[in-house]
């Protein structure tokens, strides 16, 4: 298998958190993870431009080749829910643009993949992600760690095709 590098993105109108690794030769490299930081006073159509403006660039300078991301889920706020698809939307441009490979997985999936308990807590999971990658520290924003665990999700499943 050729190196693949995989961006995980746990996206959102306020924070964004996102983790890149690179497999090579059966091995997992943890090459970057942060997170990108909207005010929510700024309007919606200045902030999708900067989400899209931030992810091209990470697309770029990392050569990724593949994306993973989480399916969509309808809680509490319909009207949060509609505008994540605008920054979905981006993620699928992008990926056209940039000839990627997209892989998603439900919430569900991806807790049962990287725990293995499908119920696991956001804290579950970043514990989880701090212990397979030991040179990360605990993040304060647990979109980072989620991210991370989308992005190793993409990764092994890559393995399975």
């Amino acid at each position: 298998m050729n190196n693949k590098i995989f961006l995980g993105i746990d996206p959102g109108l306020h924070i964004s958190g996102f983790g890149i690794l690179k497999k090579e030769h059966n091995k997992t490299f943890l090459l970057e993870s942060g997170f990108l930081k909207m005010n929510p006073t700024h309007p919606l159509p200045n902030r999708v431009r900067k989400f899209h403006d931030y992810f091209d660039q990470k697309i770029s300078a990392f050569s990724i080749t593949d994306l993973s991301l989480e399916t969509p889920f309808l809680g509490k706020n319909a009207q949060n829910f509609l505008k994540l698809g605008y920054l979905r939307g981006i993620l699928y441009l992008l990926s056209t643009k940039h000839s990627l490979v997209i892989h998603e997985f439900s919430p569900r999936e991806i807790k049962q993949t990287v725990t293995g308990f499908g119920g696991a807590s956001k804290e579950q999971v970043a514990r989880v992600m701090v212990q397979f990658f030991p040179g990360l520290k605990s993040p304060d924003k647990l979109d980072v760690t989620d991210a991370l665990a989308i992005s190793l999700c993409g990764l092994w499943q890559q393995k399975r095709l």
